[in-house]
């Protein structure tokens, strides 16, 4: 499968069915994180790998996780992010949203199905996993096996802007 019919396969799984996803799996979902591209190669991403219930029940204090059986939780280490020399801006939320996009492709390819989730706590999840400081709750992905019917890869044509309103 190309990249692009990869893409418009992968859709938002708001229920799961429970089943463990396999460590082989989540070996190469791993892998496609730490492999993603980052600001100057600072390699900031740090993920927070859960699946236990006692890691999936703290998670879930800041966040619904729709019955996932994987959560990854991407951090970025702000101690080591590069920064824009020309706005002194941190790309530690790049950085750490490429590798989870990495990680989320990677999860559609092998058969599974995942949701980012941007609304979670991120004070809780500090809290709960006694994160440092410097390092920063920046994204919560979801994975494991969906329950229902997935979204047309067609779905595309109709829920998308057109190409023409996306250039300016």
């Amino acid at each position: 499968m190309d990249f692009l019919e990869l893409a418009k396969k992968r859709y938002s799984a708001r229920k799961y069915d429970g089943k463990k996803v396999e460590d082989d799996k989540l070996g190469k979902i791993l892998e496609a994180a730490r492999v993603a591209p980052s600001g100057s190669n600072k390699q900031p991403v740090k993920l927070l790998i859960l699946k236990d219930e006692e890691g999936l029940e703290k998670v879930s204090k800041a966040a619904r996780i729709y019955g996932a059986p994987l959560i990854i939780v991407a951090c970025g280490d702000h101690n080591i992010a590069g920064v824009i020399p020309f706005n002194n801006k941190s790309v530690v939320d790049i950085d750490t949203s490429i590798a989870t996009d990495h990680m989320m492709m990677e999860a559609t390819s092998l058969g599974l199905d995942s949701v980012w989730i941007c609304s979670f706590d991120p004070e809780v999840i500090r809290r709960e996993f006694n994160l440092p400081h410097n390092i920063e709750p920046i994204n919560v992905l979801a994975i494991g096996y969906a329950v229902g019917e997935p979204a047309s890869p067609n779905r595309h044509d109709k829920t998308r802007k057109s190409l023409d309103d996306l250039l300016l």
